[in-house]
């Protein structure tokens, strides 16, 4: 399981709208380029360059460089970190519920 700083992180990318649909554009498995990310988006270069920039330092895009070019793509594993962290804590809050129900229940059974 991911740290909780890393999922902080996961979690702080992810929670901007225009990081998420970034995401959600680069879930095809196509790489794209800045240019081709800025056209999609009414933002600068720079500002689309600032938001790859967060998701790549949360482990969610790689950037590889073609010549000139920088294209990014999706990162799996970051997404699969993520899942697999709110799993986890999803699990942890089940269990915690079940025994405050078995509690609960100890406790206003009249016998």
């Amino acid at each position: 399981m991911i740290s909780f700083a890393e999922a902080s992180s996961t979690f702080h990318a992810l929670g901007d709208p225009t990081r998420l649909e970034i995401v959600a554009r680069l879930s095809d498995g196509e790489s794209r380029s800045i240019t081709s990310l800025s056209s999609d988006f009414d933002l600068t270069r720079q500002a689309v360059t600032k938001h790859l920039r967060v998701l790549e330092m949360a482990g969610l895009v790689t950037k590889a460089r073609i010549g000139r070019e920088s294209r990014f793509e999706l990162e799996p594993r970051g997404m699969t970190d993520a899942r697999e962290f709110l799993e986890t804590v999803s699990k942890d809050w089940d269990l915690a519920l079940g025994r405050l129900q078995s509690l609960v229940e100890r406790n206003s059974d009249p016998g």
